[in-house]
């Protein structure tokens, strides 16, 4: 280990800046949010230093650099575009032992700056040596998606609470088991959601009951897992999947996706197939309910958006009839995903100003559609569901008034590697599908916005590729 890692306290500390720049400037603006006092040094400064001088945050020092300017400051930063300058610089701090640090030059630094994700009090510091800032910037911006926004505000919250639980719970044993269901379980997750009032009255709750034995309450989180692309989940979803104890998912969750949950985590298959023995919908409810009476983080994972023909309403009845704690994290739904990865845009101006989601099954099976809207021009359809009765959707359309030549597309696997899209029309898309072996999961977009599809299509092309393949060490 070539640098000691070390958080310096520097609220009221004087720190002095050498440079005017767009350089010096970056480092002043994180010294500030450290709220140390500032003094800049440069001939001149920029725009951005100018208003931060006129607003009084820092002061300035209309000059070049003179060793006497370090007298009584506890840090230094050398930041101009001339190195013997900042090596004048490092030479005086060291002399006076004052740490300091040269902007891009290591050899003339005493420290460096790493790369800093700030959910304050939460600091994570990221450095690689010096060898390699771009991998350290890389590492943060990974950093600042996995990491909650409020994550802050819980730490902030443990901290109000820590003397209490400390008087409260004398044993220490006992105090960190304490503190380990704070940040596991239902307090957190009310913080991080923004329900700090919950969590407030929960931390009494458990102080009060800290020595009677509590069962852990269990929750749910309905999940989209959007439609197979796996960089399409969203952060909130991603979170969820790596602290569930288990995951229910549906056949048409990606192996992908699955591979981002939690390596521990139970994962149970609950899909069903068109035509093959399935999970009925009340084993899957009783599921739901027993993992969650027992005290276990419950993720049930569909693909799309929960709430989009996936039965995700009749699953959180059931919850809220047992007095189970659920939230749902919406999803990419297919007709979003699959079309944009199609080159579909579901509107156009010129094409569609409205959009119809519709299933291709529905509870009893009956098609009971408005086939006569369904038909109307300047309008997107989305069949969900609809390959199996694709002969029958394109010909009760043209019963109802589609002309035959209105534009079509299956979207087979649609986000995934191995997707294909087969557009036509309403006469002669049914004939092609078959022709092409087009399986489930497909989707049937209607509509003149397919015929798009050959000039917008982007995705499996060779450009696509080549710019999938440059974002993949961090995808």
């Amino acid at each position: 280990m070539n640098y000691f890692p070390i958080f310096l306290k520097l609220e009221g500390q004087p720190v002095l800046v050498v440079g005017g720049g767009a350089v010096a400037a970056r480092k002043i603006d994180l010294l500030l949010r450290a709220h140390a006092e500032i003094t800049v040094v440069a001939p001149e400064l920029n725009a951005q230093l100018k208003n931060l001088v006129a607003g009084g945050a820092v002061r300035y020092i209309a000059e070049e650099f003179r060793p006497e300017h370090l007298d009584g400051k506890r840090l230094a930063i050398g930041a101009t575009d001339r190195r013997a300058v900042n090596a004048w610089v490092a030479h005086q701090a060291e002399a006076r032992n004052i740490p300091v640090n040269v902007v891009d030059d290591r050899e003339l630094s005493r420290f460096i700056m790493p790369a800093i994700v700030d959910r304050s009090p939460v600091i994570v510091a990221v450095g690689s040596s010096g060898d390699a800032p771009v991998l350290t910037r890389r590492l943060r911006e990974k950093l600042e998606v996995f990491l909650p926004t409020r994550l802050g505000a819980l730490a902030k919250l443990a901290g109000i609470w820590r003397g209490r639980v400390k008087n409260r719970i004398a044993d220490a044993a006992a105090r960190r088991k304490f503190w380990e269901r704070f940040f596991d379980g239902e307090i957190a997750a009310d913080v991080l959601a923004g329900r700090e009032q919950q969590a407030n009255d929960a931390i009494q709750d458990s102080l009060r009951d800290v020595n009677q034995s509590r069962d852990r309450r269990g929750e749910v989180a309905l999940v989209g897992a959007g439609p197979g692309d796996p960089g399409l989940l969203t952060l909130r979803a991603l979170r969820v999947l790596q602290s569930a104890d288990v995951i229910l998912h549906d056949r048409l969750v990606s192996d992908a996706v699955l591979q981002l949950a939690r390596r521990d985590a139970e994962l149970i298959p609950v899909g069903k197939t068109a035509g093959a023995v399935t999970v009925p919908q009340e084993d899957i409810n009783a599921l739901l309910v027993e993992h969650a009476h027992a005290g276990k983080r419950v993720v049930r994972l569909k693909g799309g958006d929960p709430f989009i023909f996936a039965r995700g309403g009749e699953e959180l009845e059931t919850l809220a009839a047992n007095g189970i704690r659920f939230e749902v994290v919406p999803g990419i739904t297919a007709a979003a995903g699959c079309a944009a990865y199609a080159g579909i845009p579901l509107t156009h101006r010129d094409f569609a100003q409205s959009l119809t989601f519709v299933t291709g099954h529905t509870r009893d099976d009956d098609h009971a559609l408005d086939w006569d809207a369904l038909a109307r021009p300047q309008q997107t359809v989305v069949f969900y569901m609809g390959l199996t009765r694709l002969a029958d959707i394109v010909a009760r359309l043209q019963e109802h008034g589609a002309p035959a030549e209105r534009a079509a597309a299956v979207v087979e696997q649609g986000t995934n590697a191995a997707q294909r899209v087969v557009t036509g029309t309403l006469g002669n898309l049914a004939e092609r599908v078959a022709g092409e072996q087009i399986k489930s999961p497909a989707l049937l977009i209607v509509g003149e916005v397919a015929r798009l599809h050959d000039t917008l299509k982007w995705f499996n092309s060779a450009v696509g590729r080549e710019s999938l393949a440059a974002s993949t060490l961090f995808a």
